[in-house]
């Protein structure tokens, strides 16, 4: 397959700037408008993304079809898929746990080759190269990997086992995420005392300390309704392995608090602050 044509679904600040980075080497990046908003249809005219009408459409053209969306939704728009009888290769690529993206691989072979993807990292624009992990079958790993061939997305292929890469990033995701809300109860609660320039001062001496970030928690208030879901999951995760889930789901608990500031690009630290602190 020398140039592929690809289909995003759907495209979000992360899937637009994936799929610009496939771009590159693919035929064509498709993605479906219907039903989507006027900031979707903005943004993936900004990355340049090729509209179709209909998801159908969509898979009929697509040799390989990459899955970003918030992970509550992953399973029904893999089931949705797979009613259209896709047979190309299909990148798992959402914040769910293993056993989710097994119940995905199942739903859609053998008609479609399942990748199980994991990104790591910041959305591929302004300098930033965040890491795509693959797992699945060799021949269509292969593919993704050249996909993105010179390109601001790292792969790194991790085995065959459906499920590697997805577990990875939920490991990794549990300490980021985690700690950034541990961040903002610790000012928090700081704050409440007047000592809050204190504790960032006695963080700043150890330079690998989030606590030293305490601006990040504006940041982390924007992106929380799509940090907790990936908590659920992660808590999933745990508790499949016999882990115990209770500080990833009060994390996420903490973290629907600021669902109401969802993408809010104008958030302080003390507008976070004190949303957390409400009832």
């Amino acid at each position: 397959m020398d140039q592929p044509t690809v289909g995003i679904l759907h495209p979000g600040s992360m899937g637009a700037a994936v799929a610009a980075c496939a771009a590159t080497n693919a035929a064509a990046v498709l993605w479906c408008e219907n039903g989507r908003s006027t900031a979707s249809v903005a943004r993936a005219a900004r990355f340049g993304l090729a509209p179709v009408a209909g998801l159908a459409e969509l898979l009929d053209r697509s040799d390989i079809v990459i899955s970003l969306c918030p992970p509550a939704a992953a399973e029904n728009l893999a089931r949705a898929v797979a009613g259209h009888r896709f047979a190309g290769v299909y990148v798992e690529a959402n914040a769910i746990n293993p056993e989710r993206v097994q119940r995905i691989a199942a739903l859609l072979e053998p008609g479609a080759t399942v990748v199980d993807g994991g990104v790591v990292g910041s959305p591929p624009v302004g300098g930033k190269t965040p890491s795509l992990y693959l797992s699945g079958p060799v021949d269509a790993t292969d593919l993704v990997e050249a996909l993105f061939a010179g390109t601001a997305v790292r792969t790194a292929v991790l085995g065959t086992e459906v499920g590697k890469a997805s577990a990875l990033k939920l490991a990794y995701a549990s300490f980021q995420k985690t700690s950034r809300v541990l961040v903002a109860l610790a000012v928090g609660m700081a704050r409440e005392h007047g000592v809050d320039q204190e504790l960032i001062e006695v963080a700043s001496r150890r330079t690998d300390s989030y606590l030293s970030e305490p601006e990040y928690v504006a940041k982390t208030a924007a992106r929380a309704w799509r940090w907790g879901p990936e908590l659920e999951e992660a808590a999933d995760a745990l508790a499949a392995a016999g882990l115990p889930p209770e500080m990833l789901r009060a994390a996420a608990s903490t973290l629907a608090r600021w669902n109401d500031a969802k993408d809010d690009g104008k958030l302080t630290l003390t507008d976070a602050l004190d949303r957390l602190a409400q009832p």
